[in-house]
């Protein structure tokens, strides 16, 4: 393949595991004004781990950054990348990426929200077949994650172990009383599908159902 869609062999199966770039996060920053010069940073713990160079015009984001494959040497990359926007149904519009990729000599061209450096370049999840975590998740994985999301956004800690929170100041108690018997719905399903899991590996599990 060539163009944007070529030079792959380091690229990542997993969202999750690029770094990305979020047009709307972009947009709310000022990225995309017309006439824009400045950068954009990824950092982890407060540290910057990477960073780009980048400028608009009204219909293109030039990122402008190195890269290099396997310990290689550096490169430096300048991507152009259409822009277009689409109204929203109360006023005013939404920005989209037009990804500029090309795998087996075809252009994407797709209308996009994030691009990802699953490779030399920045793409739709699609040009690099890039899958979800959640995707490759077990059935009760999925429900765990659902019932800590519920756990976190009432203020406690994330697991089974962990007690739940009291009712966040100004909730209704209908309102927390439904969050709380979903986390238990959620924990209990989880827990009856790993069992069933498992079962065929460590029969004597089913003397404790």
């Amino acid at each position: 393949m060539g163009g944007f869609g070529s030079g792959r062999s380091g690229w990542k199966d997993k969202v999750e595991d690029c770094r990305s770039l979020d047009v709307n996060r972009l947009h709310r920053e000022g990225c995309l004004a017309p006439g824009y010069v400045g950068g954009w940073q990824w950092t982890r713990d407060g540290l910057r781990v990477a960073n780009i160079s980048m400028h608009s015009t009204d219909k293109t984001l030039t990122l402008i950054y190195r890269f290099r494959q396997n310990g290689g040497v550096w490169q430096d990359v300048h991507q152009v990348t259409g822009l277009t926007s689409t109204p929203c149904r109360f006023g005013g519009t939404r920005p989209w990426f037009i990804c500029p990729g090309v795998v087996n000599g075809t252009r994407c061209g797709r209308r996009v929200g994030k691009l990802h450096a699953g490779g030399r370049y920045f793409l739709c999840r699609h040009c690099y077949r890039l899958a979800y975590a959640s995707q490759s998740e077990r059935a009760f994985d999925r429900l765990l994650r659902r019932a800590n999301k519920l756990r976190t956004g009432l203020g406690g800690e994330p697991g089974t172990g962990a007690l739940i929170a009291r009712k966040p100041k100004g909730m209704h108690w209908k309102t927390y009383d439904a969050r709380v018997a979903e986390i238990d719905q959620l924990e209990e399903t989880a827990n009856q599908l790993f069992m069933a899991s498992y079962r065929h590996r460590f029969p004597e599990i089913s003397l404790f159902l």
